[in-house]
């Protein structure tokens, strides 16, 4: 399945106005309706991120961290319109883990609740079982701890970040070393584990080197689910959203993929409506986003409950687990499932 036609690089899109988008071979400005829809996708994926590895409930104290919660909150989505979940693990603690066993504690109790896709962080956290020190100032996210995240029990997909990352916030600097040979050894232990790799990247160089560089190598098979992660501008040479800029990546994404937007802070809106609009799949939750609005502290459901009625509204529905994996190619999996509404 490849992804959807686009929409010109000079889009501007009013937020009063979000019918209007560009012809893309025209370049002229028209509107848009669900019966002559042809860049929407008729099923939108919507990823949520419940934890992530960074927030904490002082940030946030609607922030999941244990595996009940986790597994309630994740539930609530998914029968809002949810088909994938990511999934960041956390010690009793609240920091952050890759541990297997809580993996499996967190996706058992999913895969009991329903059938939603279950995708396990590789990246883990800046805390916890995931750091150390390297000199004063400056901190590691471990390779080897990493490599847990695709072994707990109904993994099915795994974010990959087959890049290197310097990570600035709270004047800390972490370093997450991911140099080309460390991304073909994940890479091939993704692909002996059988789980599918969520092609996670910042910027054009992240699409452009190693990620199509693994997939040209066969490490992955089509289609490929690329999620351009925009407005982690504590990143070192992470992109801001813009709609040029989603625009520019989805460009150049290996053939045959797919592509998902995801967007920190008070990007998550526009960003999200704007990967809609361009025929991609979406990502929301607090691991992105500890606001739904201006002041006003969000959970998950709200923001699942946000997204599922804008993709509406577009013309379009969200996809269910079911349609999420046909999207994807991934096997079915035996589990309580939601009908498509």
């Amino acid at each position: 399945m490849v992804h959807a036609p686009l929409i010109s690089t000079s889009l501007r899109m009013p937020a009063a106005d979000l019918s209007l988008v560009l012809n893309s071979r025209a370049g002229m400005a028209r509107p848009i309706y669900p019966e002559e829809n042809t860049m929407i996708t008729p099923k939108v994926i919507v990823t949520i991120a419940p934890t992530g590895g960074m927030a904490s409930k002082q940030q946030n104290h609607n922030l999941p961290t244990q595996p009940a919660e986790i597994a309630e909150q994740t539930y609530a989505c998914y029968n809002a319109g949810a088909s994938v979940v990511a999934v960041h693990a956390r010690r009793p603690d609240d920091e952050a883990t890759c541990s297997p066993e809580v993996y499996t504690d967190i996706n058992s109790r999913l895969r009991e609740k329903c059938d939603i896709v279950i995708n396990n962080s590789t990246g883990g956290g800046v805390n916890g079982d995931m750091v150390r020190t390297l000199r004063p100032g400056l901190e590691e996210i471990m390779f080897e701890e990493r490599l847990k995240g695709c072994k707990g029990k109904h993994c099915e997909m795994v974010t990959f970040d087959c890049h290197t990352i310097m990570a600035m916030f709270n004047k800390r600097k972490l370093l997450m070393v991911t140099e080309p040979d460390r991304c073909t050894e994940m890479a091939q232990l993704f692909k002996d584990t059988g789980v599918k790799p969520e092609w996670e990247v910042f910027s054009l160089s992240h699409i452009l080197q190693d990620t199509t560089r693994l997939i040209e190598s066969g490490f992955d098979k089509p289609p490929y689910y690329v999620n351009m992660v925009l407005g982690a501008m504590g990143f070192q040479g992470g992109y801001p959203y813009s709609p040029k800029i989603v625009q520019m990546m989805v460009d150049h994404m290996p053939k045959n993929s797919v592509f998902c937007v995801s967007a920190i802070g008070p990007s998550q809106l526009p960003a999200t409506t704007c990967a809609i609009l361009m025929g991609g799949h979406i990502r929301v939750g607090l691991e992105d986003n500890n606001y739904y609005s201006k002041g006003k502290l969000a959970t998950n459901i709200e923001l699942v409950d946000r997204a599922v009625r804008i993709i509406r509204e577009l013309g379009a529905e969200p996809a269910t687990a079911v349609e999420a994996r046909e999207i994807l190619g991934l096997p079915p999996v035996k589990a309580p499932m939601r009908a498509a509404a």
